[in-house]
Protein backbone atom coordinates (compact mmCIF):
# COMPACT_ATOMS: atom_id res chain seq x y z
CA UNK A 1 0.00 0.00 0.00
CA UNK A 2 1.10 3.04 -1.15
CA UNK A 3 1.85 6.17 1.69
CA UNK A 4 -0.78 8.10 0.03
CA UNK A 5 -3.27 5.40 0.29
CA UNK A 6 -2.97 5.03 3.57
CA UNK A 7 -3.11 8.70 4.72
CA UNK A 8 -6.42 8.83 3.01
CA UNK A 9 -7.54 5.57 4.37
CA UNK A 10 -6.09 7.36 8.26
CA UNK A 11 -7.62 10.56 6.90
CA UNK A 12 -11.19 8.65 6.79
CA UNK A 13 -10.90 6.89 9.81
CA UNK A 14 -10.22 10.08 12.13
CA UNK A 15 -13.02 11.69 10.24
CA UNK A 16 -15.16 8.78 11.23
CA UNK A 17 -13.83 8.65 14.78
CA UNK A 18 -14.69 12.52 15.20
CA UNK A 19 -18.14 12.31 13.67
CA UNK A 20 -18.73 8.98 15.83
CA UNK A 21 -18.08 10.96 18.97
CA UNK A 22 -20.02 14.65 17.75
CA UNK A 23 -17.00 16.64 17.34
CA UNK A 24 -17.58 16.93 13.45
CA UNK A 25 -20.23 16.83 10.99
CA UNK A 26 -20.23 14.72 8.07
CA UNK A 27 -18.54 16.63 4.92
CA UNK A 28 -20.26 14.42 2.28
CA UNK A 29 -23.61 13.55 1.73
CA UNK A 30 -24.45 9.95 2.84
CA UNK A 31 -25.60 7.80 0.01
CA UNK A 32 -26.81 4.85 0.53
CA UNK A 33 -24.97 1.84 -1.74
CA UNK A 34 -28.47 -0.07 -2.31
CA UNK A 35 -31.60 1.68 -2.44
CA UNK A 36 -34.71 -0.23 -3.33
CA UNK A 37 -36.09 1.64 -6.33
CA UNK A 38 -39.42 -0.97 -6.20
CA UNK A 39 -39.97 0.39 -2.98
CA UNK A 40 -39.81 3.92 -3.85
CA UNK A 41 -42.12 3.05 -6.63
CA UNK A 42 -44.29 1.16 -4.74
CA UNK A 43 -44.88 3.87 -1.78
CA UNK A 44 -45.59 6.52 -4.96
CA UNK A 45 -48.56 4.22 -6.26
CA UNK A 46 -46.62 4.34 -9.57
CA UNK A 47 -47.04 1.57 -12.16
CA UNK A 48 -43.32 1.18 -14.01
CA UNK A 49 -43.72 3.19 -16.75
CA UNK A 50 -45.56 5.98 -14.93
CA UNK A 51 -42.39 6.45 -12.59
CA UNK A 52 -40.38 6.61 -15.33
CA UNK A 53 -42.36 9.16 -17.06
CA UNK A 54 -42.47 11.13 -14.08
CA UNK A 55 -39.28 11.29 -12.99
CA UNK A 56 -37.02 10.91 -16.57
CA UNK A 57 -35.96 7.30 -16.45
CA UNK A 58 -36.35 4.83 -19.17
CA UNK A 59 -38.59 1.80 -18.42
CA UNK A 60 -35.51 -0.58 -18.88
CA UNK A 61 -33.48 1.34 -16.16
CA UNK A 62 -36.50 0.34 -13.87
CA UNK A 63 -36.89 -2.32 -14.59
CA UNK A 64 -32.98 -3.78 -14.61
CA UNK A 65 -33.25 -1.57 -11.01
CA UNK A 66 -36.10 -3.49 -9.51
CA UNK A 67 -35.12 -7.05 -11.03
CA UNK A 68 -31.77 -6.71 -9.75
CA UNK A 69 -29.80 -6.87 -13.37
CA UNK A 70 -28.20 -3.36 -12.54
CA UNK A 71 -28.04 -0.98 -9.81
CA UNK A 72 -28.79 2.96 -9.56
CA UNK A 73 -25.29 4.13 -9.15
CA UNK A 74 -23.89 7.83 -8.29
CA UNK A 75 -26.00 10.92 -8.89
CA UNK A 76 -29.03 8.38 -9.57
CA UNK A 77 -29.09 7.03 -6.29
CA UNK A 78 -28.86 10.31 -4.07
CA UNK A 79 -31.72 11.39 -7.12
CA UNK A 80 -33.97 9.17 -5.69
CA UNK A 81 -33.40 9.44 -2.36
CA UNK A 82 -34.89 13.32 -3.12
CA UNK A 83 -38.20 11.23 -5.05
CA UNK A 84 -38.43 9.23 -1.66
CA UNK A 85 -38.74 12.07 0.35
CA UNK A 86 -40.18 14.80 -0.84
CA UNK A 87 -41.54 13.13 -4.64
CA UNK A 88 -44.04 16.56 -5.03
CA UNK A 89 -41.51 18.88 -5.07
CA UNK A 90 -38.75 16.96 -7.41
CA UNK A 91 -42.34 16.96 -9.81
CA UNK A 92 -42.55 20.48 -9.00
CA UNK A 93 -39.00 21.69 -10.04
CA UNK A 94 -39.02 19.16 -13.03
CA UNK A 95 -41.96 20.94 -14.34
CA UNK A 96 -40.49 24.36 -13.69
CA UNK A 97 -37.60 23.60 -15.48
CA UNK A 98 -39.47 22.35 -18.76
CA UNK A 99 -41.46 25.45 -19.04
CA UNK A 100 -38.39 27.38 -18.90
CA UNK A 101 -37.09 25.26 -21.59
CA UNK A 102 -40.91 25.92 -23.38
CA UNK A 103 -40.17 29.42 -23.20
CA UNK A 104 -37.02 29.65 -24.84
CA UNK A 105 -38.10 27.48 -27.93
CA UNK A 106 -40.86 30.19 -28.19
CA UNK A 107 -39.02 33.21 -27.60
Amino acid sequence: MSKRAFDKIAEGLNEALAIAKGDARPAKLFVPPEISVKSIRQKLQLSQDDFAAHFGFSINQIKDWEQGRSRPIGGVRAYLMLIERNPAAVLKLLKSIADEVSAEKVA
